[in-house]
């Protein structure tokens, strides 16, 4: 007899397993261990998580010229958008998004949000005016030399989408650039992301959602165009900005990007202040308290306005501030100019916001990926908490720990979703959710304290699960209640992968490596959820089906117990202590148990989620010395258990 045969004839007088473990044939697996069901891999997107050999997406490079109205209000813009097909589709049409128009009194935002919700306007009405829109076309050649001409496109606008019918379909690896020009009125309250507010000093501007910008067309959905409703953010292309804003000469301007005429718009005492600050380890007052809104900081001249002119690389977006009484703090860090911008009505604590700046870019460079952009800005106003490419909005009330929370927040976004351009409109999780994750450790490192976790704690997060009240977070923001968004999209995916890294993997060093390498692989590019879920089973040598689904696509509740503990001798004479664990909720977990012995002797033991995979309830059996007289499961409390209250057998 071969050896296979003997094999074979061993494992057919074993005796049947429980039926638990069978599966009619006809039957659906519906085991919480059932693989995941992801889009089939292919050379765009692998199934490793890798982006694919033939991975590609569009590019939008920006000119944008720009002015200023202090007296109305109003932005004029004039722009060019330099569109590169990479796509091996021919595009008959292009896509614009026009988030000015969710302020316009027939958008789909002002029938869903009442009118001083967050993501509302207040009741302003405004919305883009286009000027024109064409296409820039050579022209005839003259003697200084070649020369161009705008033929108009028609356009057709869909609520905060615009399209516009080529003349000529822009064919694979080609090129086209747009001109358009455009204006509109900055509102008080932009949905918490944008908006202006009156100063004794004058007005402070915090300007975003501010140019017609190219939707996304991409391999995993073509275009992409969902409506601009207020609480779904943003899903942009990268590329290269040149940006001039003229303002009222008496405003300070900051922006994403590297100013380029400093020489022009600021003075000799601030280009020094500014040389010395990127070498310094605190803050150097470019402009000081007692600075701020004098003639002084000013450059001198006649002209009564200033043309401020940035320049941005591989940035998915651009937002700026002004105002005229601007205090200035700046510091550097491995070439990094932070800086922080703030009216002297700002809550004192905003003079040491410049610190806060500095160690959450250099916490996140050194725990994740290097900040990619030569400066990190975080502007005082009447924002709460907004991100963008290099520059962000805090809340002027903002102090104390409360100040450091929004800040690292909002700056922990220039990963998630700046430096991996992911979907936020559909897959808010993806940026919100990582961001919070990251968020914990930044505060544990300035702070000290280990006693915040990821997304306001796992005990807590299991409180409000029990409750009933957990929405799965792969809902798109815009189907979230408001009430639920911060638990849905913020909370739940940070304890999420809190409890992934310290509790089910039980190896901060292994998840730290495979998350490091999900930034490193799709920086710069729009990853889906399997990306992400694929790169970190790829990483950790884990199939995590079970968890992705219970977690993220579903509000399965862990719920584990110990229904009971006996002790008896084997043939031999040795003690056999048997425990009886259940999971009588849906999502499994791997079991931590503290053992109990007659003497007050204790023992932990740690079981891995397979104990579950023939069902809900298992036996551990080992030889013991001494009678088990107590028996609790995750003693530790680091699973989001819903009922602790079956979670201890004896006393």
């Amino acid at each position: 007899m071969t050896a296979f045969s003997l094999l074979l004839l061993a494992a057919l007088q074993q005796p049947a397993p429980a039926a638990a473990a069978r599966l009619p044939v006809g039957t659906a697996d519906t085991s919480p261990f059932r693989r995941l069901a992801l889009p089939a891999p292919t050379l765009l997107r692998e199934g490793s998580g890798l982006p694919g050999p033939r991975y590609w997406q569009q590019r939008a490079d920006y000119g944008i010229r720009a002015s200023l109205d202090t007296a109305t209000h109003t932005i004029t813009g004039h722009e060019t958008i330099r569109y590169t097909n990479n796509s091996p589709d021919t595009l008959r049409y292009l896509w614009l998004q026009v988030d000015q128009n969710i302020y316009r009194t027939d958008s789909r935002g002002a029938a869903i949000n009442p009118t001083d919700a967050r993501f509302a306007g207040a009741g302003f009405v405004g919305g883009y005016v286009i000027e024109s829109f064409g296409e820039v076309l050579a022209g005839p050649r003259t003697a200084r030399g070649p020369t161009t001409r705008v033929e108009p496109l028609h356009t057709t606008t869909n609520g905060t989408m615009l399209r516009t019918d080529l003349d000529r379909p822009l064919a694979p690896g080609r090129t086209i650039t747009l001109d358009v020009a455009y204006h509109f009125q900055v509102p008080e309250h932009g949905s918490d992301r944008m908006g202006r507010k009156q100063y004794p000093g004058g007005w402070l501007y915090e300007i975003a959602q501010w140019y017609p910008r190219m939707a996304v067309y991409d391999d995993v959905r073509g275009w992409n165009t969902e409506q601009y409703l207020g609480q779904g953010e943003f899903y942009l292309e990268y590329g290269d900005f040149d940006v001039s804003i003229t303002a009222p000469r008496r405003f300070v301007v900051a922006a994403t990007g590297s100013l380029l005429n400093a020489a022009e718009v600021l003075t000799a005492t601030q280009r020094e202040r500014l040389a010395r600050a990127i070498r310094s380890d605190s803050g150097v007052a470019i402009i000081a308290r007692g600075e701020a809104g004098t003639a002084a900081t000013r450059p001198t001249g006649a002209t009564p306005t200033l043309t401020w002119h940035f320049s941005a690389k591989n940035v998915r977006d651009v937002a700026w501030a002004a105002a005229p009484n601007f205090i200035w703090d700046a510091s550097g860090w491995n070439g990094i100019l932070m800086q922080a911008y703030y009216a002297p009505e700002a809550n004192a604590d905003w003079g040491h916001a410049i610190q806060l700046v500095r160690h959450s870019i250099k916490h996140y460079s050194e725990k994740w990926f290097p900040y990619p952009y030569p400066t990190a800005i975080n502007i005082a106003g009447p924002v709460g908490g907004m991100e963008y490419p290099m520059i962000v909005f805090c809340g002027d009330g903002a102090g104390g720990r409360g100040l450091f929370g929004v800040t690292t927040h909002e700056l922990g976004h220039e990963w998630f979703p700046m430096t991996v351009g992911s979907n936020e409109r559909l897959y808010a999780w993806m940026d919100e959710g990582f961001n919070t994750f990251i968020n914990t450790y930044s505060a544990r490192a300035l702070y000290n304290d280990t006693t915040r976790q990821g997304g306001g704690g796992v005990e807590p997060w299991a409180n409000f699960a029990a409750s009933g009240q957990d929405i799965p977070p792969m809902l798109a923001a815009d189907r979230v209640p408001g009430e639920f968004l911060g638990a849905a999209e913020y909370g739940k995916p940070a304890v999420g992968l809190f409890v992934l890294r310290h509790a089910i993997l039980d190896d901060t060093t292994r998840f730290d490596a495979a998350f490091r390498e999900y930034i490193r692989r799709w920086a710069f590019k729009h990853p889906t959820p399997a990306d992400f879920f694929r790169t970190m089973e790829d990483g950790l040598g884990e199939d995590l089906s079970w968890f992705w689904r219970g977690w993220f696509y579903r509000n399965d509740v862990v719920d584990q117990a110990v229904d009971s503990a006996v002790v008896r001798p084997d043939s031999s004479g040795q003690k056999i202590a048997r425990v009886y664990l259940s999971s009588p909720g849906p999502l499994p977990m791997p079991v931590e148990l503290r053992l109990t012995y007659a003497g007050g002797a204790t023992e932990n033991v740690r079981l891995p989620v397979e104990v579950w995979d023939f069902g809900n309830t298992f036996v551990y059996e080992r030889p013991v010395s001494a009678d088990v007289v107590k028996v609790e499961v995750d003693p530790g409390h680091r699973f989001p258990d819903v009922r602790r209250g079956n979670n201890v057998w004896g006393k």
